[in-house]
């Protein structure tokens, strides 16, 4: 069953979860002085409508109606109920996810590309650089880039441009130039600190071009919670007053925010992250001031992190391989308001292809993360015998990323 909103449907304005947060942000520190950033010190990397969603305390933020025109080519996305795993799991949970694989990048993260790359336009700029880890972020800054008139380049972590050149290949046809990272050592897998740094260095470099981020900071969430926003009228639609538990995966936090702030405000609904864990951020991090690149040339942000030159092992769930996470999602970890667990990829991908058998659908690696932990929360409601709902973001699909089933199935996968 499928719940479609039409496209005058779509969110009319962002939701800004920062005046609802359990205790204020922390500011993020500049890395040289250690005193709280201001406006000017971030103006070489973001442009100004950027820095002040950063900042604002408006609950509601408005969507341009260029964004707007661009977001409609997909959205709003279909909400799903997953009836075919509830029976194979013979659970009383009603299972719901939101579709995000239906965008052109197969993904979520078109909805704040689209929206940056709109921005730095507005502004003037006519480059922009970024990192991406599995690839989908690159590829969609590259997609909104290419609607916007906007040169894109992308510091690809390595050891994902050698195991998803496909991704290469996407970011390549909408114009971007995507290059491996770091880029002045060949033998290193990289990783996302290195790739940021990479991309900062460019950007902070050359007076053309602006930073562009995918995920962590503030504006990035707020572009994403059109996800949840709809998701809350589609529920409705499907005769449900709200979830019980709403499930994501979390790597810096884009698409778990998307999903998850609209609904911080309503009492009852448990919050998830699912994380990996060969890279526990959240589960096994330190809450402290860190860079959010390993050469230490971002602003400070007080999060949960590894450190900022941890480098995690090449697991396939390149998105999710970061030091750190976003500060409203450690924010709310911190003080009680959101769950988090870790899984290895070996009990991932073991959902991932019992969803394939059932559902149909491929889902990326890091979107089988929130598979896990939603098929052992609709087992947990059997044995309890409990009726439950649950609300996962189904966040990209995996077709892209068949390598790594491959190795899964012949026994290849590192657990």
């Amino acid at each position: 069953m499928r719940w479609n909103l039409p496209p005058d449907r779509l969110p009319d304005a962002w939701f800004n979860v920062l005046p609802h947060l359990p205790a204020p942000l922390d500011p993020p520190l500049h890395p040289a002085t250690r005193e709280p950033v201001g406006p000017d010190d971030l103006a070489p990397l973001f442009p100004m409508a950027l820095i002040g969603q950063e900042m604002s305390p408006e609950p509601w933020i408005d969507i341009p109606g260029p964004v707007a025109d661009i977001l409609r080519l997909w959205r709003p996305t279909p909400l799903v109920r997953a009836r075919r795993l509830e029976e194979a799991l013979g659970t009383p949970a009603r299972i719901y996810y939101k579709d995000e694989s239906v965008s052109p990048a197969g993904s979520h993260k078109p909805n704040t590309a689209v929206a940056q790359a709109f921005y730095n336009k507005e502004e003037g700029v006519t480059r922009l650089s970024t990192e991406t880890g599995a690839g989908q972020w690159g590829s969609a800054l590259a997609f909104a880039c290419e609607l916007f008139g906007l040169e894109c380049k992308v510091y690809m972590v390595r050891a994902s441009y050698e195991q998803k050149p496909y991704r290469r290949v996407m970011i390549e046809t909408w114009g971007g130039n995507v290059v491996p990272s770091p880029v002045d050592d060949p033998d290193h897998p990289g990783s996302l600190g290195t790739a940021i740094s990479d991309a900062v260095r460019d950007a902070a470099t050359r007076d053309d071009t602006h930073y562009s981020l995918g995920s962590v900071l503030n504006h990035v969430l707020l572009h994403q919670t059109v996800i949840g926003l709809e998701a809350k009228e589609q529920l409705l639609a499907a005769g449900e007053e709200r979830p019980n538990v709403v499930i994501a995966s979390c790597g810096g936090g884009s698409n778990l925010g998307g999903i998850s702030l609209p609904f911080v405000p309503d009492a009852g609904v448990r919050l998830v992250a699912v994380e990996p864990s060969s890279c526990p951020t959240l589960t096994g991090g330190r809450f402290e001031y860190d860079f959010g690149d390993t050469a230490g040339m971002t602003p400070l942000l007080s999060m949960y992190t590894l450190g900022h030159e941890f480098v995690p092992p090449p697991i396939h769930a390149g998105g999710l391989r970061y030091h750190g996470d976003a500060p409203i999602i450690c924010n709310l970890v911190k003080n009680g308001r959101m769950e988090a667990m870790a899984y290895p990829q070996g009990k991932v991908f073991e959902a991932a292809v019992q969803w394939a058998r059932v559902q149909g659908t491929i889902p990326a690696p890091e979107t089988s993360h929130a598979i896990r932990a939603v098929v052992d929360e609709a087992l947990a409601a059997k044995e309890e015998g409990a009726e439950r709902v649950i609300l996962f973001n189904y966040s990209g699909h995996g077709l892209l990323d068949l390598q790594a089933y491959d190795d899964y199935l012949h026994d290849r996968l590192d657990a």
